[in-house]
């Protein structure tokens, strides 16, 4: 099997661009995807779940999608909340070059496409929406969750998307026993759950 995988830095597969067409915040798109990223042939189940089950995003302030691929959560974010600044990080630069491409396509100019180490350390988020790269490994996605859940800023809730059969339910235990955070099982659909997850102190309800 390749090691080609869509989270590394440089994928090696072929670069070629395809266009696809995809359902965001609420508009049919024709979006760019390409071999070595995330579901490059359409807009995979678990980020639809996640897409159709969270509520709005904040209307402002720094939105992280964790895990961008093409750009499907991030555009969703950038188009939804205009007057926010959306933050699309990943580890493959292909990806983030997609997503910047992308953007472009469709006018939009509130997205960030960036590596993990170009965000400033000193920003917190609205929300975090994700749908993380469990086939990574558990420690490398333990390792992501740390560095980015604890960014949240008080109030504010972290929304990710796992498929049931992948480990949704030892995550959620983790998240909540490792970080601190209080985290619901928000929805089940199409055999994926979202987690919400939030600062311990936050009374703030889910879906």
């Amino acid at each position: 099997m390749s090691s080609d995988h869509y989270f590394s830095p440089s994928p090696r597969s072929d670069s070629s661009t395809r266009t696809i067409r995809a359902r965001l915040a609420g508009r049919d798109l024709d979006v760019l995807t390409s071999a070595g990223v995330f579901s490059p042939e359409h807009l995979d189940q678990g980020t639809r779940v996640l897409l159709d089950e969270v509520p709005a995003p904040p209307p402002s302030g720094h939105l992280l999608d964790l895990g961008a691929g093409w750009g499907p959560i991030a555009i969703s974010l950038a188009l939804r909340s205009p007057d926010a600044t959306v933050w699309a990080v990943d580890v493959n630069e292909r990806a983030l070059g997609l997503v910047r491409r992308n953007c472009a396509r469709l006018g939009i100019s509130n997205v960030n496409a960036v590596l993990p180490s170009d965000v400033p350390g000193e920003l917190r988020f609205a929300t975090i929406w994700s749908n993380p790269p469990i086939r990574v490994g558990k420690q490398e996605l333990h390792a992501m969750l740390e560095q980015w859940l604890p960014r949240l800023d008080d109030d504010a809730t972290a929304w990710l998307v796992v498929a049931k059969h992948l480990g949704a339910e030892s995550l959620q235990r983790w998240i909540a026993d490792s970080l601190g955070l209080e985290v619901e099982r928000a929805a089940n659909s199409k055999g994926f759950r979202v987690l919400a997850a939030r600062s311990a102190g936050d009374s703030a309800g889910g879906i």
